[in-house]
């Protein structure tokens, strides 16, 4: 299906461009969205009408998201998950996760204005990346957690997947402790059933 961008989309083109996409991305995704036409002879002609008012209006929300951005570049935002010993998280943190900890702290982002090329399944500091606009993207820190003693600590660039020594303390093992009597002496324990 042939569609007019009515924003930049990456991958596909700028304001204006007449491009060729499937059919399922364009009724399920551009067109509802309203971020394309169908690219037919009216809808060319009406889009050529309402371009100077498109590109102002785009222009405007570029400034705005640019000024988000400028609050929004380095922040970090902390989560807190269940993990094992080793820093792998039982579960991830998925876009939907970041939008929410991002809009919890004070900035409105979507779902789908998060970039992440795959789910987080580690503990640690991640860099995220926010696409604020087709034009504007900023990074921002994910600090991923299990409490918020070890976000301080790992804030501070502490390793805290460090996983301790479990070797025996040899200075408390005793011998005595793990046998009830030596074999082989001939002495049998007291057993009350030994007479039936």
């Amino acid at each position: 299906m042939h569609v007019i961008l009515l924003e930049r989309i990456g991958r596909l083109g700028q304001m204006g461009d007449v491009v060729r996409v499937k059919d399922g991305y364009a009724r399920n995704f551009l067109l509802p969205l309203g971020k394309a036409l169908r690219a037919t002879d009216e809808n060319r002609k009406q889009f050529d009408t309402q371009r100077v008012h498109l590109e102002a209006r785009n222009l405007e929300l570029k400034k705005e998201a640019e000024a988000v951005a400028e609050k929004l570049a380095g922040k970090t935002f902390v989560t807190i998950r269940q993990a094992g010993d080793t820093g792998q998280l039982y579960g991830s943190v998925s876009t939907r996760d970041i939008s929410e900890v991002v809009t919890a702290g004070g900035f409105s982002i979507e779902r789908r204005q998060v970039l992440l090329d795959k789910p987080i399944k580690a503990l640690g500091v991640h860099e995220i990346k926010l696409q604020l606009h087709p034009e504007v993207t900023v990074t921002a820190n994910l600090n991923v957690a299990r409490s918020t003693d070890e976000a301080d600590r790992q804030a501070r660039g502490e390793d805290v997947t460090v996983i301790r020594d479990e070797a025996l303390d040899l200075e408390t093992f005793s011998e005595d402790d793990n046998y009830d009597q030596p074999r082989g002496t001939g002495e049998q324990p007291d057993d009350p059933d030994a007479d039936r």
